[in-house]
Parts: C-alpha cells; sequence; structure tokens
C-alpha cells in the first residue's frame, strides 16, 4: 500500500506542474481533383493545477493508510 501511494502522491506532483498539453492533428483543407492541401490543427487539454493537490491529497492518505499496518 506504501509503494502505491508513493506512486500516486508522484502522479499528482505531475500533473501539478504540468497543467495541460497540446497535439496535432492534420485535417484536409482543399480538396480539388487530385490537388489536396492539408493543414495541421492545434488542440489543447488542460486541467487545474488543483487536480493535482486533490491526487497528491488521496496519494498521501493511502500512503499514511497504509504505514499504519
Amino acid at each position: 500500500m506504501k509503494k502505491t501511494g508513493l506512486v500516486i502522491v508522484i502522479i499528482g506532483l505531475i500533473i501539478t506542474l504540468f497543467t495541460g498539453f497540446n497535439y496535432f492533428t492534420r485535417e484536409k483543407v482543399v480538396d480539388f481533383g487530385e490537388v489536396e492541401i492539408m493543414a495541421n490543427k492545434k488542440h489543447s487539454i488542460a486541467w487545474s493545477p488543483f487536480a493535482g493537490v486533490a491526487v497528491m491529497a488521496v496519494g498521501a492518505g493511502i500512503y499514511l493508510v497504509g504505514s499504519r499496518k
């Protein structure tokens, strides 16, 4: 249990430090016969740093409960 709690705390720290990421997809903009024009489209995924703090709190709770045995 202690190892699981420690891993969850580390994941929560990573979530707190990195509050999102971007990725790109390719989309067809123009399709005119044999001529195709493609463009990169940016997508963003973001979350609150409070989510990472909550995950760290859960991990700390698991760590403490696991150390009582």
